[in-house]
């Protein structure tokens, strides 16, 4: 059963408690209209570039705060976007070290084996993001599972 408030329980909500007038009467409502329409626009040439700056600083900050949660530059986070984005800055991490270990001559074999899979997960992401829902989810799972025990490995490899 839906209780809602009584008539009379309304009526002493709108209304003041002092003097039982209502707080909100047209005619206030048509004096703050007019004040607002004779202040807004002297005090809007003022304001706006305060409102601007502070909307491009938060925006600044988000950006910051969301590049850090991936772990790649700031400049690099229009790479990582949509529902795959952290697992793809992952990838690109991994496939960053591997190519550091592949430079320096180091395990081959283990580079080529884990750049293989890499492409794999990456393609596999890619596929999910058109997949519904609670697919998709499941594509995620597996590939971040993937890329813990590929990590493992690499760390292993690295004797840390």
């Amino acid at each position: 059963m839906l209780l809602l408030p009584s008539a009379s329980r309304l009526r002493s909500m709108a209304t003041t408690k002092r003097t039982g007038k209502p707080r909100i009467t047209p005619r206030n409502a048509k004096n703050a209209v007019a004040v607002a329409k004779v202040i807004g626009p002297a005090i809007a040439p003022v304001l706006l570039p305060f409102a601007a700056k502070a909307a491009a600083t938060l925006r600044n900050l988000k950006d910051n705060r969301r590049a850090h949660k991936l772990g790649v530059p700031v400049g690099d986070l229009s790479k990582f976007t949509g529902r795959g984005g952290a697992l793809h800055a992952r990838i690109a991490g991994l496939a960053e070290v591997l190519d550091e270990l592949g430079e320096r001559g180091k395990d081959a074999a283990f580079v080529e084996e884990t750049a293989n899979t890499l492409a794999q997960l990456t393609s596999a992401v890619r596929a999910a993001e058109r997949m519904p829902t609670a697919r998709r989810k499941t594509v995620h799972r597996a590939v971040s599972t993937e890329l813990d025990q590929l990590e493992q490995r690499l760390l292993h490899k690295l004797g840390i």
